[in-house]
């Protein structure tokens, strides 16, 4: 299993950043790089949570989003995935700042296979700045 945690400061209110990661709408693509308009699909949808299939021919996921309005978590199960196949997922929790937020991020990943064994090994070296930068824009981070 391989844990990767970073952090990223969003001029975004915590309300705001949970919004961002939970809005499934057409404009989702638009706004995450890491989405493409063929690997998106909203599968079902509640008030506090969803599942969704989303990423790239590359590297796509399926998973089950879950979240509390009022809150400031929302956790994100893998379910299916191309390169690590289920198990793992995504913690973000959004702490008020002085200007803003400070996004603290947990991405688990629990391969199976061996090509997802020699991804998740390289994830805490290479991981942490990668996905940062992929988070930067969407939750406009300072």
């Amino acid at each position: 299993m391989a844990t990767v945690r970073f952090h990223l400061l969003s001029t975004l209110s915590p309300a705001e950043v949970v919004r961002v990661l939970t809005d499934f709408g057409p404009a989702r693509t638009e706004l995450w790089p890491s989405i493409d308009a063929e690997h998106f699909v909203v599968h079902d949808r509640g008030d506090t949570w969803a599942e969704v299939t989303e990423g790239t021919a590359a590297a796509w996921e399926r998973a089950r989003y879950q979240w509390d309005p009022a809150g400031d978590t929302v956790t994100i199960t893998t379910l299916d995935s191309k390169l690590f196949g289920a198990g793992g997922g995504w913690v973000f929790r959004a702490t008020p700042e002085a200007n803003g937020t400070r996004v603290d991020v947990e991405l688990t990943r629990t391969p199976q296979a061996f090509k997802g064994k020699l991804l998740a090994a390289l994830l805490p070296l290479v991981g942490p700045s990668s996905l940062r930068k992929s988070f930067a824009g969407p939750l406009q981070a300072a």
